[in-house]
């Protein structure tokens, strides 16, 4: 665990490995899950986008080569009905955090969609 933690700091903080060949590979550093929601949270928006579009086309084709069979066509219609549950909670969440940071005066969060 340590080591994966070590690894982390190391690629989120960028942090250069020190000259001397005897010490550790990445130096010993608290990572803040701060750092990394901060660090993370843009691509997490992008990501739930794509895969809602994929979701919607996906539940959509099975819609249509469902050739009037109710199982499959129920299947697909649960299918779109959870892509758009799914992203209603990514849209809420994302305005809520943006309502947060504009309230509080949080500058990370702010800072996080610029």
């Amino acid at each position: 665990m340590v080591l994966i933690n070590n690894m982390l700091a190391g690629f989120l903080e960028n942090i250069i490995p020190p000259a001397d060949p005897m010490a550790p590979l990445y130096p010993i550093t608290s990572l803040k899950i701060g750092t990394v929601i901060t660090k993370l949270f843009p691509y997490i928006f992008w990501v739930t986008g794509i895969l809602l579009l994929v979701y919607l086309l996906l539940g959509g084709l099975q819609l249509m080569f469902a050739a009037g069979d109710p199982k499959k066509v129920q299947g697909a219609w649960g299918k779109i009905t959870n892509a758009v549950i799914g992203f209603v909670i990514i849209f809420i969440a994302y305005w809520v955090t943006q309502l947060i940071g504009k309230v509080f005066n949080i500058q990370a969060i702010n800072d996080i969609f610029k």
